[in-house]
């Protein structure tokens, strides 16, 4: 409970860029999914927080959202959402820096290939690169 408390005081009090302030003004205009990784992977150490959309904390689609927004795209704050708009691909064509989606629509996060995601866990844990644990997934892309 106190980690909660914690982690919702640092998302209130967060003063840097939203997904707002990126879709506004995108340091990262030319879109490119080498580009998303680098990006993606400067958030490693991140704590999860449910409903986190910033720095100070993101959930699995707040993650994905923030990072994206960063190139101009915006995408909805929910793993169904960001579903919808998606263009599926073969796993087959997935490069690092495409969304996997779970087939629940309970978890998205970044495809890192060899079996990789990026993505931020579950409460008590912070973003980064770790196997993926099911076969349940399937891969969109955005910025196509």
């Amino acid at each position: 409970m106190q980690l909660a408390a914690e982690a919702a005081a640092r998302a209130a009090a967060w003063s840097g860029p939203r997904v707002s302030d990126f879709l506004a003004n995108p340091p990262y205009p030319n879109f490119s999914l080498d580009q998303v990784v680098q990006v993606a992977l400067q958030y490693q150490g991140v704590p999860y927080l449910f409903g986190g959309s910033t720095p100070a904390g993101f959930d699995c689609s707040g993650y994905v959202q923030y990072v994206y927004a960063q190139f101009g795209i915006g995408l909805p704050h929910s793993v169904r959402g960001q579903a919808a708009i998606g263009t599926p691909i073969a796993r087959e064509d997935a490069q690092p820096g495409d969304v996997i989606i779970f087939n629940n629509m309970s978890h998205s996060g970044f495809y890192m290939g060899g079996g990789q995601i990026l993505d931020a866990p579950v409460p008590g844990q912070s973003i980064r690169v770790r196997p993926l644990w099911t076969d349940a997934y399937y891969i969109v892309r955005f910025g196509i």
